[in-house]
């Protein structure tokens, strides 16, 4: 068959199993640029959306708590449940997305989040705001860990990482993005917290009709397709997807998607140690999306729009990591072949160095008598480190792990999901007992301590990996093949 638009067909004992020719245009790798960034776009559209929902609930918890009742703890415990959602959903559903694809679990997953916007903005009690934030953040799980697998599906590796920039821009700069805008929202009478849901659930609507534009990119469901479709045509059954024929039960692969993240987490020195690094920076992140608040409220005397205004520190910190991911990629392409996935870390090591200094700035310039630009300033310096280690350790494991990435990635985001949802429930606690200046350099000095991580790692890592069953077993294929 020499039109590269039909399927290679492999004769295999009883089956004929179908596969995608080179070149061929609807291998998802294959689609043109243009397509590929446009649904790069979309998915990440719905990565911006899921992380402004995250961050925006705190600016409207003043006429929230007025209006359903509850106390300051319920409703911070609101705040964390999302984050929960995000650690323990994707332990199942990225199963399904193997095996019935990616665009479905979007869509699906989407329309839910969507109706929590409608169930938190009728609310009539706190516990109802409660539950249904967990739930969307369950739903909104989606919109992040499996933006990571479709980027993937559509960008060959060396093509792939500012598509997955743009992704981690849209989580950790989204994060500051939404409360600019809420601040303002809370602070008009007329609107207040239920009017923040409702502009939100628009913006959500428009990412699902987005969605309807967005097509499947797993390519093992497309051979499915093209397999059925090839039987129902010719009557002939052993035309199959070889997927087909490989395919762990659906039970099976709920069973090691569950089980083995928490396995590698831990058991495996890279990615327990990362896990470590990156999940106590991002619980930190929701303590600083916490505080702002009071912080500024107490010591600046900001209003409510103003501490909208102070999260921009978040998305600029985010900006200034985007922007210096453009130099990692370069280091990356330089040093690969010398270094491997070590590459990855140049700018890791240095943003180990701006985690503490930032925590250190935004904690010893917590006194009314200091400009409140100072404190911005830390915050902004602590984001654009958060920013480097998320995007490292994103790439840094994939690289490492191969086809078991995606388990790597998830034992991390478990890790780093149930920091964000214990941090921000002793926050209030901490600063009350310690203070701000202490409570600050708490975790400050915390970092110090975790800062060694990514140097050990860049030094020693092939010796490190060379230990570990799962890593050694990807070092050996790459060295056979």
């Amino acid at each position: 068959m020499k039109n590269n638009l039909i399927p290679v067909i492999l004769q295999m004992r009883l089956s004929m199993y179908i596969g995608f020719e080179e070149g061929d245009k609807r291998n998802p790798v294959n689609f043109s640029r243009r397509r590929k960034w446009a649904m790069t776009g979309i998915v990440c559209f719905s990565t911006l959306v899921s992380a402004t929902t995250a961050s925006t609930y705190n600016l409207g918890l003043d006429s929230m708590l007025r209006d359903v009742g509850g106390s300051q703890l319920q409703a911070t415990i609101g705040f964390s449940v999302n984050a929960l959602g995000y650690a323990v959903v994707p332990l199942v559903t990225a199963s399904f997305s193997e095996e019935f694809g990616r665009q479905p679990l979007y869509l699906g997953s989407g329309i839910g989040f969507l109706f929590m916007y409608l169930m938190i903005a009728l609310a009539q009690n706190i516990q109802t705001v409660v539950l249904a934030r967990f739930l969307q953040g369950c739903f909104g799980s989606s919109g992040v860990t499996m933006v990571g697998g479709s980027i993937a599906d559509i960008w060959p590796p060396n093509e792939r990482g500012l598509p997955m920039a743009i992704f981690v821009f849209s989580f950790v700069g989204g994060t500051g993005l939404g409360p600019i805008a809420a601040g303002w929202v809370e602070m008009n009478p007329h609107l207040e917290w239920r009017w923040i849901q409702w502009f939100q659930m628009m913006m959500c609507g428009i990412y699902i009709i987005l969605l309807l534009f967005l097509k499947e990119t797993r390519s093992a469901v497309l051979l499915t397709r093209i397999a059925k479709k090839k039987r129902k045509e010719t009557g002939d059954n052993r035309y199959r997807a070889r997927v087909e024929d490989e395919r762990e039960s659906l039970k099976h692969l709920i069973y090691i998607s569950c089980t083995r993240p928490i396995y590698l987490l831990f058991t495996e020195p890279v990615v327990l140690s990362f896990s470590l690094w990156v999940g106590f920076a991002w619980g930190v992140t929701f303590c600083i999306l916490t505080s702002i608040p009071s912080v500024f409220r107490e010591l600046h005397g900001f209003n409510t729009g103003q501490l909208g205004t102070a999260y921009l520190s978040i998305l600029l910190g985010s900006t200034i990591g985007l922007i210096t991911n453009l130099y990692q990629e370069k280091l990356y392409q330089r040093d690969f072949a010398k270094r491997g996935p070590e590459a990855r870390l140049h700018t890791a090591c240095f943003a180990a160095v701006l985690i503490p200094i930032g925590m250190f700035i935004y904690a010893w310039s917590s006194f009314p008598r200091v400009h409140w630009i100072v404190q911005m300033i830390g915050i902004t310096i602590f984001m654009w480190g958060m920013f480097i280690i998320y995007l490292g350790v994103f790439s840094y494991v994939a690289d490492c792990y191969g086809p078991y990435a995606s388990s790597g990635l998830a034992g991390q985001s478990l890790c780093r999901n149930v920091m964000a949802t214990l941090f921000p429930l002793f926050t209030h606690r901490m600063f009350r007992d310690l203070g701000y200046k202490w409570a600050n350099s708490l975790f400050g000095f915390i970092a110090l301590a975790l800062m060694p991580i990514p140097f050990i790692l860049f030094f020693y890592g092939p010796a490190i990996r060379r230990r570990s069953k799962f890593s050694r077993a990807v070092m050996e294929a790459q060295e056979a093949s």
